[in-house]
């Protein structure tokens, strides 16, 4: 079998065997090893220590011979021949230098001396000393002038030698004349500066031959110039020789660096040593060294018990590499020793290895092969050299091969010990003991630029690789011992983590060398195999106990990890990941971490509970009674601050050997804070309420946010838990008495905002405003309060749906009363500025009621026309801006509540619906006073002024209407909301305004609102007789006030948009009676009656006969007006608009003015209405038709403000008025469809009529065959039956609360309504058209009874299908919920 076949066969594990049998050393048929003493540890020490001095190469020192000294020649034999080239052309003009040339000389020179020169020639300090002295007579004015004057070059260089001479003398013997080179050297530098000079201002092309004589002098300077620095010329130039001699050894213990060593680590002084030396000197010999050596390596090829064996390895194939390094190392070592001591080979019979001449002289240390020999990090040399690997095996002494009897002899070895390992480590401990507490000695590595940890020192590393080196301890070795020394020091709290981090360091990365051998130590520190056995096992013990004394500090150390600064548990567990997990010589098993993990954790817990009882203790007073708010919240803060801390503490590690402090913290504290918490909130509201006393809401709030931030620490740390206590539900009281402090606060904020007001623009003075700078103060001030009060609400994010949804519909219902206070203020206000007398009415309320009579009677006569524009307040327009801006900031503030969501989570947590539900106790009607038809004359002029005042039963004024002048038709369309919690009777009055005297009763009429009869909630009309004549329509509807978000914003803004109407028609009414002049009968009648001059007519009244032919005369000559006349007829319209447009466009914001603009243009529209058609009845009426003619004029006028409300520019083509699709409103159709049947014969009309009801009709009943929503009727507008009852009709609930809750929901109703009236046109016109067609009398009136059919028959039906959709039961039990 061959021997590799042999070898792997042997790959047998021996680790395992001697595990098993519970020993990790050698054979047991080993000496017994003594106990080491201090003494025995020291001598070894001491002689391995005395024979590196022995060993060390020899010094030398140099001895010069002088050399005899040589005459030194020089180039001329004067300075005078030198200068022959420049005396023989002496007034040559090319030889001078040129203008500025000393300026820029004198610059150079001063270069030179501060060292600024860049050519290096010129930085010798003996140098500069020459050019010094000539620079001090350089610097004469006297001289400078001269040298101006005559500009000869050889006058600079003649002062300069002269100059150099007298410096460079100085000091000199009289007989050396070494000087002289100097000066000739020094003044070929100033020639060649000189030369350089001119070179760089470009003046040698103007004077070369200048140059060429300058370059000449420079050469003949420096022909014999000589190194000075050549070894001729050492020793002040006089030469000579060196030798080497080998300096003798002293013997003594000063010149011997490593026994000083062994002096200081074993604390003995150098006498002492001294003493051992001479004792030994004898026996601690070369010879004996070599003897060892020799002795050694027999024992090894004899497989002695003196040295390893294969059993001390895992592997043969480790044992095998190991003897053949060791065989290697033995022969170099022995040939070491001879070449450091020839005599020692002459001794020897047997033939000796060429020794190398060189290292036999001494240089053998710098030999590159020796360092094969130095397993260490240390840099130190040698102390015996070889220069290449020699055999020495068959090498023996005199004397024969040791039998058995003297092999098992202590006294084998002179300088190793029998215990080589144990005395290693004992020297060992004693150099690291020494060197921690060493403060004068260098680190083992001075040349990095940060220190590391200190271990041993420079000169304890040098001993210790000696002394490793003599005994034969294998690097190996080495290293686990300088282990097991660290680990005993570290177990007994001698040295700290950061040393034994660093030892760690140092074992596995030992080596500063550099080439191979580093790398071949490094790779048997990674092979484990190629360890000895006892370094395994000493490894693994090392490991071991290293790991309990770890987590042991580990445990203490984290006892302190809540504390304010506690100490870094970093460290340790790098130490125990890097150094102790990370080597696979580690065994440990995980149930016993796992075990040790666990009580970490408890550990941790109970460390947390004390933090908390220490919280607990020193926030929280015993005395409950002393318990408030504010010991909960500082208790939270130090509970949060905690656990904060610890969280940013371990963020990048959370968790330290499996175990997570802030989870153990959390899982102790956060339970304990919260059940404690609990407590003390109950008991303080428990007493708070016993002592009738309420806790400041601001005191509630912090609570509330700092139990929140623990709650949410809570969620982090422990998902699955459960908070312990519901914190909403505990602290919501708060919430509600804030928002009930606020509803009583609201009013006092709008009073004081309004009071503060001045209802100006906020605009410089003199500078026109923008849009955003005309509205006032109190509505930004106002709405900063509303966003203030929802933002501390939403700053609290409280964690409970439901209830914040029931928070902001608290809230809205305070910012709807604020909107509603903030609106009747300025309404009043409004009102009280455009109801002021004009000076002529304040000067006519002062008269007599006789003059007032004559000036009646005066402005009849004169057909007064003028109209004067309303002097309008600009602080009335800046309050309608502010009602545009508050619907405006509403908007915003709906959508940033999220009412729609608020809705949903009620809604979806809402309790199941009870069929019979408690009717609603409060319901709001909405009253629209629409008009009025056929009301009695009043007035002396056959009209009345009137306007509607609305009353309950008990005489209690509930809204008024404005006043519609010279009207027995008025229209108001004015609305009103009274809120009732059941039935109510309202009285409608029609009073006549009169300027002088009691205002005059027109009529009354009453109507009874019970709930019963609107639980549909649409709205219906009432046409209600009045008591003396003519009648008045009421449109109600009514929705039940409820508890509800969108509700209470849908009330606020149909608040503010009522208020903007209103305000809009007080402006527009104080132009409406100018646009009825304008538009009037009496207009047309005067623009056709053009031809004739009333004046005339009037002075001939005396002749009947004459008036008649007049008048019939003027009728048959009369021509129709032309286009310009028919225009220049409401030129005074179109100027009376633009004077008070100019009014308005000073302080209205557009979007104002447009709509003031557009209800300008519905009162043109309604006056223009009524110019063509009288009003929708079923009684025929009086007014005239007009002819074809007036016809034309009116329409031409319609187009004519048409074009004039749109305002485009001529220009641009910009639109800057009232956009088109305002303009062509549902209105502005109906009056232009009147071309079409205003002159169609009355069986023609009525042909029509009828057509279009029976398309009506079939409509209706398709929409009730669908079962969608109620259908749309037309409205009972002929009174009767059907006005009586009140039936529901086809007007949408475009203004119900409900879709006026944003901006958003009011324009899509008003859409939406346009778009029914454009899709569903009815017959209201031509039953209009046939009131003034007398024989249409009675079919008006059938066509009244058969709408009111139709209507009695759509109510009913609704009813009952409204019954069915409810379940049942009486139709009108219940009211349905929105």
């Amino acid at each position: 079998m061959s021997t590799s076949s042999k070898h792997s066969l042997a790959h047998h594990r021996r680790v395992d065997s001697l595990q098993n049998n519970g020993r990790l050393s050698r054979d047991g048929s080993r000496t017994r090893k003594r106990i080491i003493t201090h003494n025995d540890a020291y001598l070894y020490a001491l002689r391995v220590a005395y024979l590196a001095y022995l060993l060390q190469p020899r010094a030398k020192r140099t001895q010069h011979i002088p050399a005899p000294q040589v005459p030194i020649p020089r180039s001329s034999t004067s300075i005078n021949d030198l200068m022959k080239d420049f005396t023989h052309v002496r007034d040559s003009k090319s030889t001078r230098f040129p203008h500025g040339f000393m300026a820029e000389l004198e610059k150079r020179l001063t270069g030179v001396l501060m060292g600024k020169e860049r050519r290096p020639e010129y930085n010798d300090a003996v140098v500069k000393r020459s050019f010094a002295a000539f620079f001090n007579a350089f610097s004469e004015p006297g001289f400078k002038k001269r040298m101006e004057k005559d500009r000869r070059m050889e006058d600079l260089v003649l002062i300069f030698f002269s100059n150099a001479t007298k410096e460079l003398q100085k000091g000199k013997a009289p007989g050396n004349d070494s000087w002289k080179l100097l000066v000739d050297r020094h003044l070929a530098l100033f020639v060649r500066l000189v030369s350089l000079v001119l070179k760089d201002h470009d003046w040698v092309r103007d004077r070369p031959e200048l140059g060429g004589r300058l370059a000449t002098l420079e050469s003949k300077l420096l022909s014999n110039d000589q190194d000075l620095s050549a070894t001729s010329t050492r020793n002040g130039t006089s030469g000579g020789t060196t030798i080497e001699l080998v300096v003798p050894l002293s013997y003594e213990v000063k010149d011997m660096p490593l026994v000083q060593v062994v002096g200081q680590i074993f604390g003995l002084r150098n006498g002492v040593m001294q003493s051992d030396i001479n004792k030994y000197r004898a026996v601690w010999t070369e010879k004996a060294a070599l003897q060892d050596l020799k002795t050694y390596q027999t024992h090894l090829n004899l497989n002695s018990k003196k040295t390893l064996r294969a059993s001390d390895f895992d592997l043969d194939k480790a044992y095998d590499l190991w003897k053949k390094e060791e065989v290697q190392d033995i022969s170099q070592m022995m040939l070491a020793v001879i070449q450091s001591n020839p005599e020692l080979a002459k001794s020897t019979t047997n033939h000796l290895p060429q020794l190398n001449v060189q290292l036999s002289n001494g240089h053998g240390p710098e030999s590159p092969s020796f360092e094969a020999l130095r397993r260490t990090d240390s840099k130190e040399v040698s102390a015996y050299v070889i220069d290449q690997p020699v055999d020495m095996t068959s090498y023996q002494s005199g004397r024969d091969t040791p039998d058995s009897q003297c092999l098992d002899d202590d006294e084998t070895f002179t300088f190793i010990p029998s215990d080589s390992r144990g005395f290693y480590r004992f020297v060992l401990a004693q150099a690291l003991t020494h060197d921690l507490c060493d403060e004068s000695t260098q680190s083992s590595d001075p040349g990095n630029d940060t220190p590391p940890i200190k271990l041993l020192l420079k000169q304890s590393t040098d001993l210790l690789n000696e002394i490793s080196l003599r005994w034969r301890i294998p690097h190996v070795s080495r290293m686990i011992l300088f282990l097991d020394v660290v680990r005993e020091k570290f177990v007994d709290q001698e040295i700290s983590l950061d040393t034994l981090d660093a030892a760690f360091n140092y074992v596995k990365e030992p080596s500063a060398e550099k080439g191979k051998e580093s790398a071949l130590l490094a790779s048997i520190m990674q092979d484990r195999e190629r360890w000895p056995l006892a370094d395994t096992a000493l490894n693994q013990q090392i490991l071991s106990s290293l790991h309990m004394a770890l987590l042991r500090d580990l445990f203490e150390t984290l006892q302190h990890c809540y504390e304010q600064k506690p100490p870094s548990a970093g460290p340790l567990v790098y130490v125990l990941e890097n150094h102790i997990y990370n080597d696979p010589s580690f065994a440990e098993t995980s149930e016993k971490l796992d075990e040790y993990c666990d009580q970490l954790r408890e550990g941790l817990k109970n460390k947390a509970y004390d933090m908390y009882r220490e919280f607990l203790t020193k926030e929280v007073p015993n005395d409950q009674h002393e318990w408030e708010f504010i010991h909960v919240i500082d208790l939270g803060k130090a509970v949060f601050s905690l656990a904060q801390r610890i969280q940013k503490r371990y963020r990048k590690n959370p968790e330290i050997m499996g175990v997570n402090p802030l989870t153990a913290l959390v899982e102790t504290i956060l339970p304990l804070y919260a059940q404690d918490a609990k407590g003390i909130v109950e008991r303080v509201l428990i007493l708070s309420k016993q002592k009738g006393e309420d806790i400041p809401v601001e005191d509630g709030f912090t609570l509330y946010g700092e139990l929140v931030e623990i709650r949410r620490i809570h969620s982090e740390v422990l998902p699955n838990e459960p908070f312990a206590f519901h914190i909403e539900g505990l602290l919501a009281d708060f919430v509600w008495r804030w928002i009930q402090m606020t509803e009583t606060s609201t009013t006092d904020w709008v009073d004081q905002a309004v009071k503060q007001d001045k209802f100006s623009v906020r605009s410089e003075k003199g500078q026109i405003p923008t849009e955003d700078q005309r509205h006032s103060l109190s509505v930004i001030d106002i709405f900063s309060s509303f966003n203030q009060t929802i933002d501390r609400i939403v700053q609290l994010n409280w964690d409970d749906d439901l209830q914040y949804a029931k928070f902001m519909t608290a809230l809205a219902k305070v910012v709807g009363a604020g909107v509603a206070r903030y609106c009747d203020i300025l309404d009043q206000r409004f009102t009280k500025e455009m109801d002021r007398l004009s000076p002529e009415q304040e000067a006519a309320k002062n008269q007599s009621t006789q003059e007032k009579w004559i000036s009646m009677a005066k402005d009849a006569w004169s057909n007064k026309e003028k109209i004067e524009p309303f002097q309008f307040y600009p602080e009335s327009f800046v309050k309608l801006n502010n009602i545009d801006f508050a619907a405006k900031q509403l908007d915003k503030l709906e959508h940033e509540v999220n009412v729609d969501a608020c809705t949903t989570v009620i809604q979806k947590n809402a309790p199941p619906v009870i069929p019979r539900q408690k009717k609603a106790t409060n319901y709001v009607f909405t009253i629209k006073i629409v008009e009025a038809e056929d009301l009695k004359a009043c007035d002396v002029g056959g009209y009345s002024d009137p306007y509607v005042v609305l009353g309950d039963e008990y005489q209690k004024r509930l809204a008024k209407t404005r006043i519609i002048y010279r009207n027995l038709n008025p229209r108001w369309d004015e609305t009103v909301d009274i809120t009732t919690q059941g039935p109510l009777n309202i009285v409608a009055t029609v009073w006549d305004w009169d300027a002088m005297g009691d205002h005059d009763c027109v009529g009354r009429a009453s109507l009874k609102l019970d709930p019963s009869h609107f639980g549909d909630f649409l709205p219906r009309e009432y046409w209600l007789d009045l008591d003396t004549q003519g009648r008045i329509l009421l449109r109600v509807s009514m929705e039940g006030e409820r508890d509800d978000i969108q509700f209470y914003f849908g009330k606020a803004f149909r608040t503010l948009k009522r208020t903007e109407r209103d305000m809009t028609r007080k402006i527009t009414d104080k132009l409406s009676a100018y646009i009825n002049h304008c538009l009037s009968r009496r207009a047309l009648r005067s623009l056709l009656s053009k031809g004739i001059n009333l004046s005339n007519i009037s002075n001939n009244l005396s002749s009947v006969s004459s008036y008649f032919n007049r008048i019939k005369a003027s009728q048959t000559t009369q021509q129709p007006p032309s286009e310009a006349e028919i225009t220049n007829a409401l030129k005074s319209l179109a100027a009376y608009f633009d004077d008070n447009f100019a009014i308005m466009n000073q302080t209205l914001t557009n979007p104002s003015m447009i709509m003031v603009m557009t209800r300008l243009w519905k009162e043109v529209l309604s006056t223009v209405e009524s110019l063509l058609v009288p009003p929708l009845s079923d009684k025929p009426s009086q007014q005239r038709q007009l002819s074809q003619q007036e016809m034309d004029i009116v329409f031409k006028w319609l187009q004519y403000l048409f074009d004039f409300f749109h305002a485009v520019d001529e220009e641009t083509g910009e639109a800057n008025g009232v956009p088109l699709d305002v303009l062509r409103s549902p209105k502005y159709f109906d009056v232009t469809s009147l071309n079409f049947f205003y002159f169609d014969s009355t069986e023609s009309l009525i042909r029509t009529s009828e057509r279009m009801a029976s398309a009506t009709a079939a409509r209706q009943q398709t929409q009730r065959n669908r079962l969608s929503a109620p259908p749309a009727l037309s409205s009972p507008a002929f009174g009767g039956a059907a006005g009586l009852i009140g039936l529901p009709t086809a007007t949408r609930r475009s203004k119900s609360i409900m879709l006026s809750r944003n901006l958003g929901t009011m324009k899509k109703a008003k859409e939406e309504k346009w778009k029914d009236a454009q899709a569903e046109p009815n017959d209201d016109m031509i039953l209009r058209i046939l009131r003034m067609r007398p024989e249409a009398e009675r079919y008006l009136k059938d066509r009244s009874r058969q709408k009111e059919r139709l209507a009695a028959a759509a109510a009913a039906e609704m009813i009952v299908r409204q019954s069915l959709l409810a379940g049942g039961g009486r139709m009108m039990g219940n009211l349905p919920r929105r």
